[in-house]
């Protein structure tokens, strides 16, 4: 159980560490969906050592990845038209975007 949690906290991590730290639009939902990833394997990993008869932690992983597959959609959606406007997608030029 170890080793997969080890590795769910690396990615997850090195996730954080991209979101915290990209100026770049594309980075940080990169980052984003690995934190996704390392919460699935945390789901796949307790569902099978805790309770092996149900699938509830597969369950979850999926319904993670299809709300991780739609965020992506609107995201890149988001940033397409962001760049449309403003030809980059450096996250210091959003701030433009407030009231």
């Amino acid at each position: 159980m170890l080793p997969y949690l080890a590795l769910a906290a690396v990615l997850f991590s090195a996730g954080l560490f991209g979101v915290l730290t990209r100026r770049n639009t594309l980075g940080i939902l990169m980052s984003l969906e690995l934190m996704f990833n390392a919460a699935n394997i945390n789901f796949v990993t307790f569902n099978k050592f805790i309770s092996p008869d149900n699938m509830i932690g597969q369950m979850f992983a999926i319904f993670v990845v299809v709300v991780a597959a739609a965020e992506a959609v609107v995201g890149m959606a988001i940033v397409l038209l962001i760049y449309r406007n403003w030809q980059g997608v450096n996250v210091d030029n959003m701030r433009i975007m407030k009231w």
